[in-house]
């Protein structure tokens, strides 16, 4: 089927409407591709080829200005926002008051006294509600915007056709303008930022210019065999790539927090939880900077919501997260299970399980019998055959090779005991975003 016979003549949300999409998913309001290409497909291109994807979209787009922005987000924020340069993005990480992560996601500097936070839960606006910020001259604009994500060995060649120009100068974490070929005289932003792991590019613009820039992306993609990634493979990226993502891998430490669960901020709360570990176990999907592998981030030269626990963290790690490889063997028992007469054993989805969003889910990892960790939702590596999940483990217990049983299924339920292997983290090993010379 060629792309001209497959053209779409609406949309949906900040998507095309394509004809050989058939499923979509509702995401904060947002109706984004569930399935595109194929989630075997999809789960190939950014080893392979590239993708596209349009999983974030909608009011996305947080912007804090004001002559106290910036001490403001620096109370919020473990990481140091003074040594920012303008048009530059750091991924800002937020803890409460027990150093556990409330809200974390990229961040555009754009001025001395203004930063654009994307897809990141609205703490910074709901802590100003409830504490005024602190005093601080700050004021908070909201857009609905698409972010376009895209990634793949191809992808450089696939962004500068699109651009008409050479981007190959632009550096990690940096921003610029950007024209699309086939949606001209719409403004956008490119940025080199990825969840892979490897080089990859977001291109951000106004939510209702979605469909027309995805749609012109598409086109110029088809000489370089471009994928659109759905929602449904989306988790696989972010776990191969060595990314925990709330939402998926864990969730926000608001669901402990009374005011906001009944805020108008809560529609972002949808997690069921899931999992063998009870379910009114709330730290158990839970993160700190540290569990996530994030504590490089924290810099204590100055005074943040959570300082004292993070820092103590830090100098007293007792956890991290690492990748498991489960037994074939005992996955298939679980489909076995299907087969055979009696209660059967949890179900298992492809590619990812359960579907997202599922950072409610916890599964009990233990070592001879003896609780040592927590394995998030899990994930079908359709390039490498094998079921993997991301797991925050006791230190001890996290050195590559070592054996440990994830215990699969619903708490009060049918347990299967499922042997698993600690594999190197990040578990794809292609090159870092951050350590590719495009300019070659």
């Amino acid at each position: 089927m060629t792309h001209e016979s497959i053209r779409p003549q609406r949309s949906i949300g900040a998507v095309p409407d394509y004809s050989d999409i058939h499923t979509y998913v509702n995401d904060v309001g947002s109706l984004n591709i569930w399935e595109g290409d194929g989630w075997k497909k999809e789960s190939l291109s950014w080893k392979t080829g590239c993708y596209l994807a349009i999983n974030l979209a909608g009011p996305m787009e947080l912007t804090i200005h004001g002559p106290g922005a910036q001490e403001f987000l620096s109370k919020l924020a473990i990481n140091n926002v003074n040594n920012w340069s303008l048009g530059t993005s750091k991924h800002l990480v937020m803890t409460d008051e027990e150093g556990l992560i409330v809200s974390h996601g990229l961040s555009v500097r754009d001025s001395k006294d203004s930063f654009r936070l994307l897809a990141a839960l609205p703490w910074p606006a709901f802590y100003a509600q409830q504490h005024g910020a602190d005093g601080l001259e700050v004021q908070f604009s909201w857009r609905d915007i698409f972010i376009l994500q895209l990634a793949g060995p191809a992808i450089v060649e696939v962004v500068a056709a699109a651009a008409g120009e050479e981007i190959r100068e632009l550096p990690f974490l940096g921003t610029r303008p950007i024209e699309v070929a086939g949606a001209e005289g719409i403004e956008l932003e490119l940025g080199r930022i990825g969840m892979t792991g490897s080089i990859a590019y977001e291109i951000r613009g106004a939510y209702e210019d979605g469909p027309a820039v995805f749609d012109a992306l598409y086109r110029i993609g088809q000489e370089f065999g471009i994928t659109r990634l759905g929602y449904r493979t989306y988790p696989v990226n972010h776990t191969e790539g060595g990314f925990p993502q709330m939402g998926f891998h864990f969730v926000s430490s608001v669901y402990t927090d009374t005011d906001y669960r009944n805020s108008e901020f809560a529609l972002s709360l949808t997690h069921e939880f899931s999992g063998s570990i009870d379910p009114t176990d709330v730290r158990a999907r839970l993160r700190t900077p540290s569990e996530v592998n994030w504590s490089w981030m924290a810099k204590f030269d100055h005074e943040f919501i959570g300082r004292a626990a993070v820092e103590a963290e830090v100098q007293n790690r007792r956890r991290k997260t690492v990748i498991l490889r489960w037994n074939a063997d005992d996955v298939l028992d679980v489909f076995a299970s299907y087969l055979r007469p009696g209660e059967e054993y949890a179900y298992i989805e492809f590619p990812s399980t359960p579907q997202a969003p599922a950072g409610g889910h916890a599964d009990l990892i233990t070592k001879n019998g003896v609780p040592v960790g927590i394995s998030s939702a899990a994930v079908y590596s359709y390039s490498s055959r094998e079921m993997i999940s991301q797991a925050t483990i006791d230190l001890a217990e996290t050195e590559v090779g070592t054996e440990l049983v994830l215990h699969w299924g619903d708490y009060g339920g049918r347990i299967k005991e499922i042997r698993t292997t600690v594999a190197p983290f990040p578990y794809l090993e292609l090159p870092r975003n951050a350590d590719v010379d495009t300019r070659r």
